[in-house]
């Protein structure tokens, strides 16, 4: 498995049942610290949604959702890949109003994802959304909330390290900021992800803004679907992961599209097809409340907070063989 990363000399500091402890202590501590700092409460959400309805996450449009029809109900469920369209039909569903939003467990597959290091065909997040004003529809407020995540984040570390001393590494929230052009014309001869590690391991933490649209090289820093992140409004927050040696991407957010930014997208993007499904014309109507949100890996932050070297010592998942015995012979056990 060529693309595996093995720290020389790995020892993770805890050992499995530590470590099972220490993963509920972290879910159960950020979770509270997220609803707090963005005011959100704690919804149900699906792992099954009915095709045809433009609820599903497309992700970059090309990975092949789990499907399969029911006995007694019409038509083909899917497997959600992510739910960043059902919770802006969900704020609108239960009453929510400005300032308040909600957040969810996600639990998905995308069978098409490469497994690696940080990669699993099994996702656990945080999903989350909140109601805004028109007026924050604004890089300002954008840059306020990537902030409120990060302290949620940095004190959670705080509250691990205090809790298992043997974790060594430590967090601050301080924040920099920077888009993918800014990016671009910084490291011309890099790609992407050499990119992001640079100006990770320079800055520790950093939210990389404005993901979708096209570079001035004709390319785009990454894909984003056109139909919920408002690309000139998004970002992924990066974290520098010292046990891998890499940026980790902890979460991808971003305002969400309003009527304007989804009509252009969509176009831009050769999808105007799915301005027929009902949760496209509720965004080109105004129906949908205007709102912001994203998703904040479970597993990943788990790994990073547990300075672990394998998302698979944090999640229990299907791996290949090949890769199960490597991680073995390098210090690394799987759940």
């Amino acid at each position: 498995m060529s693309e595996l990363i093995f720290p020389k000399s790995y020892d993770p500091k805890l050992t499995l049942r530590e470590t099972q402890r220490a993963i509920k202590l972290i879910k159960d501590t950020f979770q509270k610290e997220l609803a707090l700092a963005l005011n959100l409460d704690r919804v149900t959400a699906p792992i099954l949604v009915k095709q045809g309805k433009g609820l599903n996450d497309d992700l970059s449009g090309v990975e092949r959702k789990v499907s399969f029809t029911m006995s007694q109900v019409e038509g083909t469920a899917e497997v959600v890949q992510s739910l960043a369209k059902w919770k802006r039909t969900a704020l609108h569903r239960y009453g929510y109003r400005v300032g308040e939003g909600i957040y969810t467990d996600m639990n998905a597959i995308r069978r098409d994802d490469k497994v690696d290091n940080t990669h699993s065909i099994f996702v656990d997040q945080w999903d989350w959304e909140k109601v805004i004003r028109a007026e924050d529809r604004t890089l300002d407020y954008l840059k306020h909330t990537v902030r409120a995540i990060v302290g949620a984040l940095s004190r959670t570390k705080g509250y691990i390290n205090k809790a298992y001393p043997k974790l060594e590494t430590t967090m601050g929230d301080e924040v920099t900021f920077v888009t993918s052009q800014e990016l671009e014309d910084r490291y011309p001869d890099l790609s992407g992800k050499e990119r992001e590690d640079a100006v990770t391991r320079e800055h520790g933490i950093v939210f990389l803004m404005q993901i979708g649209g096209v570079l001035k090289s004709g390319m785009p820093h990454d894909s984003r679907a056109p139909d919920y992140d408002d690309w000139s409004l998004n970002g992924d927050i990066l974290v520098w992961d010292p046990i891998l040696g890499h940026a980790l991407e902890i979460s991808s957010m971003g305002i969400r599209v309003d009527s304007e930014a989804m009509d252009r997208q969509l176009t831009i993007a050769g999808t105007d097809d799915r301005r027929v499904y009902p949760y496209h014309r509720m965004i080109l109507d105004g129906t949908l409340p205007l709102t912001i949100g994203g998703g904040i890996g479970q597993s990943r932050l788990c790994m990073l907070l547990l300075e672990k070297a394998h998302i698979g010592e944090v999640q229990t998942s299907i791996w290949p063989e090949e890769m199960i015995s490597e991680c073995a012979e390098n210090g690394i056990t799987l759940l």
